[in-house]
């Protein structure tokens, strides 16, 4: 199974109506919930920031203002490309950015809600972000999909053997121990096999390892999709998901929605809440989840 990212070009928001007209969207969103056999929540970077994770303004300045004064980084998406000169400056960044992102941010109260409205329902998650948001809100790791990675593992940068490798531990000690943007050089992680440096395990080149534990993801979440498509009424729960990566998820929810007569697609999105897929009778499109 491969995913790859696709180019597409950015669409204008649509604007749908009034406060009211997104009121009732949003109650007749809660209606097919409420009424579904089962739920599949699809989500993408939009759900993270709408939940308060940021990757740019003051809590962001305020944790990498070192960093910011050396390198002029702007966002931590950005900063994520830098060139760095050695390994002890990368992993100073990427230790700083994962905690950051991944470890020191609760289980925010958005998903905490996404997993109470699925509560008493089948649901399975798909997702393309590491944040590990679903798992801390109390989704079962068996019911979630995360498609692209996670912050909290690392692997052999060029994919030696297929293993990934928690790294929590690891990143708290070089938070803690670095000093001018630089870790000790003990630190650095060295892959176990071939002895070659470790990368994060987020999917942005050739070497990206899928593991026992991913294949397995994937596996379920396709058992789902073969229970449910044409045999039970499903929502798809769609939430900030735009046009980085569509073909993993907002394609994929679309043509389901137009195939299947049973299949409602709930997409909830800021900037994107339009379809391009002809045929779908049953969608609805919201700036935002009243939850």
């Amino acid at each position: 199974m491969n995913f790859i990212k696709t180019p597409y070009p950015r669409h204008p928001r649509l604007d749908r109506g009034s406060e009211m007209a997104d009121q009732v969207g949003h109650n007749e969103a809660l209606r097919v919930i409420a009424q579904a056999d089962a739920v599949l929540i699809g989500a993408g970077a939009g759900l993270s920031t709408a939940a308060g994770i940021h990757y740019d303004g003051p809590d962001f300045e305020k944790a990498f203002a070192d960093m910011i004064a050396r390198y002029g980084f702007t966002d931590l998406y950005t900063s994520s490309f830098y060139p760095f000169k050695s390994e002890e400056e990368k992993w100073a960044y990427w230790s700083r950015h994962i905690d950051y992102a991944r470890f020191a941010p609760e289980g925010k109260p958005l998903y905490r809600h996404l997993f109470e409205l699925v509560q008493g329902k089948e649901y399975f998650v798909i997702t393309t972000n590491v944040d590990g948001q679903f798992i801390k809100a109390g989704f079962e790791p068996d019911k979630v999909f995360e498609v692209q990675g996670d912050y909290g593992l690392i692997q052999c940068a060029t994919a030696c053997h297929p293993k990934r490798y928690s790294n929590e531990s690891l990143v708290k000690q070089m938070v803690a121990e670095q000093k001018d943007c630089r870790i000790p050089s003990a630190l650095v992680p060295r892959c176990p096999v071939c002895g070659g440096p470790m990368e994060i395990n987020v999917r942005k080149d050739p070497y990206f390892v899928e593991d026992d534990r991913w294949h397995r993801q994937a596996e379920r979440y396709y058992a789902f999709l073969e229970k449910t498509l044409g045999k039970r009424k499903l929502a798809l729960l769609e939430y900030g998901v735009g046009y980085n990566t569509p073909t993993i998820i907002r394609f994929p929810f679309e043509r389901m929605a137009a195939s299947y007569p049973d299949v409602t697609l709930i997409r909830i999105n800021k900037d994107y809440r339009d379809c391009q897929t002809p045929g779908i009778s049953h969608f609805i499109g919201l700036e935002t989840l009243f939850l």
